[in-house]
């Protein structure tokens, strides 16, 4: 027994020696000082935690303090993952316990987010103190230390629900991965959600949020939120319907029997009416049975129904030979008796009539004596010419509708009937104004001379203003601007308008001359447009689309974007070819693409840097029937080869009654100094002549390489021999000397009524000039937030978001992006707006296949590991 005591006092003695050493080493100093002997400690009595390290996050990259409190103790050390730390980053306080008159000991130390993320073991991060006495150790509980974190995509989103009146509502809801995990709250229309104050609601149910019984104020839109230290994230919003169908109310009493035998009930749907778009109630509203009591009459004499027939048979044909007269009367007190048939006979100028009868007196068009209560139906044969375009529009605003504003018009037109539509339209007092049947900047498809593909021709809809605009209100979730039909169009990405916010942007064309003026040989490639309200700044770059006539290739030009001041200046904002982080520039075949954070008013400028430089103008052939009937005006224009400068074009013709009579052609007209020639062929003999000195004509080259804007023409007249010749046949050649050469083969008739419809415009979006939110991008949002999210961390094998650039033909200026918080959504950006008609996400998903990222699905990312996603997944769910 004192055996044992002793051998115990001994192993007491060497621990202690053990610490004292231990405290050495820990110091890292052989001389260093001996622990105080003047720490007054309780013989045995070990050391009493009076405070334990607790578990902690780090946030972002701010160190976290742990910290110990011991009583008594000599000293105290932290020990992580095994592994002592050294004292010098030990932070230690003394301090005396007033009830026991002991030290007591403190001690802090910090772990910063390195030390974490270098650490690799098979359990997180941990410390935990180690104080000593003179009796012995005491170690406290262990203190993980975690990086924190939120992703941003929420693994399950809310998804709208139309649910019955009374039925159960669940809506799910699984947060974003996180750590510390994320705490759930639900909004309704953008108010938080206490379920303790309503018993219908449950939201406890692993984040999910249960209605028990739906009620009609229910409806609205859930959206579950998830927050913890570090972030708080918004689901997507889920909208909730609660529909009531109808149920019928009880029957009526039955009525009193009609005198034909006959009584009635009724029921209404209103117990209760359906409501939200719950379905109406099924069955009759209303039934009738027979009867034989009340004012029932059961004999009907024979005389009487002689009588009655015998009445309405009188009626009829007197009414038949009113008919007759007023429209004997009728005929009598207008000029020409037929009826309008064709839409051209509203508008007016050069166009072609067919008239069936023809009498002197006053012109039909400015008769006034019609009556206005009488249903106005004529029809033309044969030209109507005005020598003013005034005239007409006199004629076609004032003297037509103006004194007959209550005459109903039924028209139909030969543009109509060319779709296939052959329900007359009608039209009440005034015409509608017009709108713009806009080009595009993709080629032309290719037609044949008789089996012409559908193109649409409506040059009385071609807008005269001197300005095109577009307006639309845009919140935070973006959308799309397009100025229809002209090639320009304005991308707002999701996420550059700050939440709860809205802004009314627009875009514009400016039609008349252009400021900017180029100097030398330079070339205005484009039309001038106007994207704003220039005070506005977005938080991510938007995509301005502007078509250009550049062929392009670095080697022939040189190409700038310039920017108005508000001093009405111009100043170069950039080179395409440069290498910039304020702006970026993607040269198209027909557009330029480019991605900008400030509004304002932009144009683009070429400047030539060799004689091979090409600008591709479009040729096209209008056509209409002179003032002598005989005689038959071609004219030739050459023209930009961007839809604004062709919707010019279309504008002008419009007033003068001219006819498209070819698809227009792609010229490439090179910068070489040598002039166009512009001739007209093989005219049939005998039918036509042309008149003398004008079968071919020479424009300068400065004419048509400096022309700006301002489209160029040549006209020809022909003459037909008799007015018994209407159709016409021959070949528009147009040619650069020592270039390129377009022949334009014309067979048409000049009578409107047997000419082949052409059309001009490959693409037509005036039907959607804005678009608002997802609907106005080709890539599902859910699919852009993944990719993103896997191509927007470097990964040592180059498989980056420069590799989703290369993939997409983005090869140059790469460090614009770089800059950007999130390179790959800029570079979807650009996709979508390079992809608005087309919109060709297969080729999209095997750029992405074809970098190698497959996984067993597409998944997200942390801000410290990147996990391969599964682009065949993608591609089948609409990617």
């Amino acid at each position: 027994m004192v055996f044992n005591q002793l051998n115990e006092m001994i192993q007491r003695v060497q621990q202690q020696e053990k610490c004292v050493f231990s405290f050495s080493s820990l110091s890292g100093n052989d001389n260093s000082e001996a622990l105080p002997e003047s720490i007054p400690s309780a013989p045995g009595t070990l050391p009493h935690f009076m405070e334990e390290p607790d578990d902690a996050y780090i946030i972002k990259s701010n160190p976290i303090v742990l910290r110990c409190k011991a009583m008594p103790a000599m000293q105290i050390f932290f020990k992580c993952n095994g592994e002592w730390v050294h004292q010098n980053e030990h932070v230690s306080e003394e301090s005396m316990d007033e009830t026991t008159g002991l030290k007591v000991r403190e001690v802090f130390i910090n772990v910063t987010r390195q030390q974490v993320e270098d650490f690799h073991g098979p359990e997180d991060y941990w410390c935990q103190c180690v104080a000593w006495s003179h009796l012995g150790t005491s170690k406290s509980r262990k203190a993980s230390v975690r990086i924190a974190y939120l992703r941003k995509n929420f693994e399950q989103d809310p998804q709208g629900k139309e649910v019955p009146i009374e039925g159960m509502i669940v809506l799910h809801c699984r947060p974003p991965e996180g750590v510390p995990a994320a705490e759930v709250e639900w909004l309704k229309n953008e108010e938080p959600i206490d379920s303790n104050l309503d018993e219908n609601i449950d939201t406890r149910a692993d984040h999910n949020l249960i209605i028990r019984q739906a009620r009609l104020s229910d409806s609205g839109n859930y959206t579950c939120m998830a927050a913890n230290i570090v972030a708080k994230r918004r689901s997507m919003s889920a909208t909730v319907v609660v529909y009531v169908d109808g149920n019928w109310e009880v029957w009526s009493e039955w009525s009193v029997c009609s005198p034909e035998c006959e009584h009635l009930r009724v029921r209404e749907c209103i117990a209760p009416p359906p409501r939200n778009g719950g379905k109406y109630c099924e069955g009759l509203s209303q039934e009738s049975e027979n009867c034989t009591e009340g004012l029932c009459i059961q004999d009907i004499e024979t005389a009487s129904d002689i009588a009655l027939y015998s009445g309405l048979g009188a009626a009829v044909i007197a009414v038949a030979v009113l008919v007759v007269a007023v429209t004997l009367y009728r005929r009598s007190q207008s000029e020409y008796g037929v009826d309008v048939i064709d839409s051209s006979a509203l508008t007016g100028g050069f166009q072609t009539f067919n008239f069936k009868t023809v009498r002197q007196g006053n012109s039909l068009l400015l008769n006034s004596s019609m009556q206005p209560d009488l249903t106005v139906s004529r029809t033309y044969s044969g030209p109507i010419c005005l020598q003013d375009p005034m005239d007409k529009e006199l004629m076609t605003e004032s003297s037509l509708f103006n004194p007959l504003s209550d005459i109903k018009v039924k028209v139909q037109s030969s543009f109509m009937v060319s779709l296939g539509v052959t329900e007359r339209a009608e039209y009440h007092g005034k015409a509608h104004s017009g709108t713009f049947p806009h080009g595009n900047n993709r080629a032309f498809g290719t037609i044949q001379a008789r089996n012409k593909a559908t193109y649409i021709q409506n040059l009385s809809s071609i807008s005269t203003t001197s300005e095109l605009k577009t307006t639309a209100i845009f919140g935070h979730l973006g959308g799309r601007l397009v100025v229809p039909n002209t090639g320009v169009s304005l991308l707002i990405p999701h996420g550059a308008i700050p939440e709860e916010s809205s802004w009314e942007i627009y875009v514009a064309i400016t039609q008349k001359e252009s400021s900017l003026q180029p100097e030398g040989t330079d070339v205005l490639l484009g039309p001038e447009v106007t994207c704003g309200p220039s005070d506005l700044s977005v938080s991510t770059p938007f995509a301005l689309t502007i078509p250009h006539c550049a062929e392009v290739n670095s080697e022939h030009w040189n190409i700038h974007l310039k920017k108005r001041t508000q001093q009405g200046k111009w100043e170069e904002v950039m080179s395409v070819e440069e290498e910039t982080t304020s702006c970026y520039c993607l040269l198209d075949p027909y557009a330029c693409h480019i991605l900008l954070n400030s509004f304002g008013t932009y144009a683009l400028i070429g400047e030539p840097i060799s004689d091979c430089a090409v600008r591709q103008l479009k040729v096209a052939v209008f056509g209409c029937l002179s003032c002598n009937s005989l005689d038959y005006n071609l004219r030739v224009y050459c023209m930009d080869n961007t839809p604004c400068a062709f919707q010019e074009v279309v504008s002008d013709e419009r007033l003068q009654g001219g006819q498209l009579l070819e698809e227009p052609k792609l010229l490439h007209f090179k910068g070489n100094t040598f002039s166009l020639q512009i001739s007209v062929l093989d005219i049939p003999p005998f039918l036509w002549r042309i008149k003398p000195f004008t079968a071919c004509q020479e424009v300068p080259f400065s004419r048509v390489w400096c022309s700006s804007q301002k489209p160029l023409h040549c006209a020809f007249s022909l003459e037909r021999y008799t007015p018994a010749t209407t159709q016409l046949s021959c070949k528009i050649c147009v040619r650069q000397v020592k270039g390129h050469e377009q022949i334009l083969q014309i067979q048409t008739s000049i009578l409107e009524n047997e000419r082949e419809t052409i059309t001009f415009f490959a693409h037509d979006d005036s039907n959607f000039p804005a678009q608002m939110g997802p609907k106005a991008f080709k890539i599902p949002y859910s699919i852009r937030q993944r990719i993103c999210a896997t191509f927007d961390t470097p990964n040592a094998k180059g498989k980056d978001w420069q590799m989703l650039a290369q993939k997409n033909s983005i090869n140059r200026n790469l460090s614009y992006f770089a800059t950007q918080s999130s390179p790959s959504a800029v570079i979807l950006d650009l996709w979508e707006a390079r992809h608005q008609h087309d919109g060709d996400l297969d080729s999209l998903a095997c750029a992405l296949e074809e970098i190698g990222r497959t996984h067993s699905k597409i998944s997200d990312i942390t801000e410290t590991e990147i996990e391969e996603p599964d682009f065949n997944y993608s591609r089948q769910n609409g990617l």
